[in-house]
């Protein structure tokens, strides 16, 4: 995959797979299931640029599996890769464990 690098306060990040069986056992066929809501990422920037100059860092790293909104950052294809370009703060939640 070509290097990325994302600028200020921006993440790359790549879908994991939802689960595609239900709890009782059905298989959910892939035209049922909704885009994944958690990924990996990829690549972050160096953080936000503030007002008066100073970077706040960024609180995610590559390889950081989070929660995103459904309907969260711009879908882009790289290399024959999909991944979801992002700002920092449509991040919800770092999954840690």
């Amino acid at each position: 995959m070509s290097t990325l690098r994302p600028l200020h306060d921006r993440v790359i990040v790549k879908r994991l797979e939802e689960e595609r069986v239900s709890a009782g056992g059905i298989v959910i066929p892939d035209s049922a299931t909704e885009k994944p809501t958690r990924g990996k990422v990829v690549a972050a920037g160096t953080g936000l640029i503030l007002s008066d100059g100073k970077v706040r860092p960024m609180s995610l790293k590559a390889g950081d599996t989070v929660l995103f909104g459904k309907y969260a950052g711009q879908e882009i294809k790289i290399d024959g890769e999909d991944l979801v370009f992002l700002k920092e703060d449509d991040i919800v939640a770092v999954l840690e464990g």
